[in-house]
Order: structure tokens, then C-alpha cells, then sequence
């Protein structure tokens, strides 16, 4: 049943981005040039977004375990620092560039999106890369000096 639901989700999900246009780049390009010839249609697709998100993460604060039965994990995290603000200057700049978020770029890949498939492997290659590089922050540490 889990599975079936997640599936169904998914193809909600890209069914609206298609739907919405977050899975044109020309169209996000757009929405995204203010100095230009602005499209302000986008922006009606994230309130809409932000006004169901907000309702179900209302509703879920309130739970402990989902419709499903699987057990809630929202984050707790409720501060802002350096590393939140690069990676939503990456993210801007790296959407403003491109056109793609990526979520809107599985789907467009999906599409047979030639521009996709760069922007996944670059976004998958820079996953690594964080990866990677938090792995080597973590080795770097210093451990206990003894272990009990």
C-alpha cells in the first residue's frame, strides 16, 4: 500500500509541474526575469504550493504517525547559518541558470528533456561532491581519545 501511494503521489506531483509549467525552463526563465518580460503565472503556482504545504504541515505537527502508519519525522531544525544561505544562493543561482529545480528536472528528464539529463548529472554530481567532502569533514574531527 505504501508503495502504491508513494507511486500515485509521484505522478501527481509531476503530473502538476507539467501542468504548471515548472518543467519548462523557458516558461521558469521567465518567471524568473523581472527586468524582462516578466511571467507572473509561476508565482500563483507557489502560493498555491506554500497555502497546501503549510495546511499539511500544520496537520502533521499534530501527528505522530502518518495516514499510512509510518512515523513522522519533521525536522526541528529552526535556526538559520552559513550553510543554509549557500545553498539557497546555489540553489537561485543555479535554477536562474538552468530554469530546472529538481524536482521540475526528473520530471523534464523524464520528457526526454535533453537539457534535463546535463542538469540531473550535474545536480547528482554535485550531491556527490557534498558528499564527499562531508565525509571528509567528519574523518577529519577528532575522535575520543579512548573508546570505552
Amino acid at each position: 500500500m505504501y508503495v502504491m501511494t508513494s507511486l500515485l503521489a509521484g505522478l501527481v506531483f509531476g503530473f502538476g509541474l507539467i501542468l504548471s509549467g515548472m518543467a519548462n525552463p523557458a516558461k521558469v526563465l521567465g518567471f524568473l526575469d523581472l527586468a524582462g518580460g516578466w511571467d507572473p503565472s509561476l508565482a500563483l503556482v507557489m502560493a498555491g504550493a506554500i497555502a497546501v504545504g503549510s495546511v499539511s504541515f500544520a496537520l502533521a505537527k499534530t501527528r505522530t504517525i502518518s495516514f499510512l502508519g509510518a512515523e513522522m519525522k519533521l525536522t526541528t531544525a529552526r535556526h538559520i547559518d552559513r550553510r543554509l544561505i549557500a545553498g539557497g544562493l546555489v540553489f537561485g543561482i543555479g535554477w536562474g541558470i538552468a530554469g530546472f529545480c529538481p524536482g521540475p528536472a526528473l520530471v523534464a528528464l523524464g520528457m526526454g528533456e535533453g537539457k534535463a539529463f546535463v542538469f540531473v548529472a550535474a545536480m547528482l554530481a554535485g550531491m556527490g561532491v557534498f558528499e564527499l567532502l562531508e565525509r571528509i569533514k567528519q574523518s577529519a574531527k577528532p575522535g575520543p581519545m579512548w573508546k570505552a
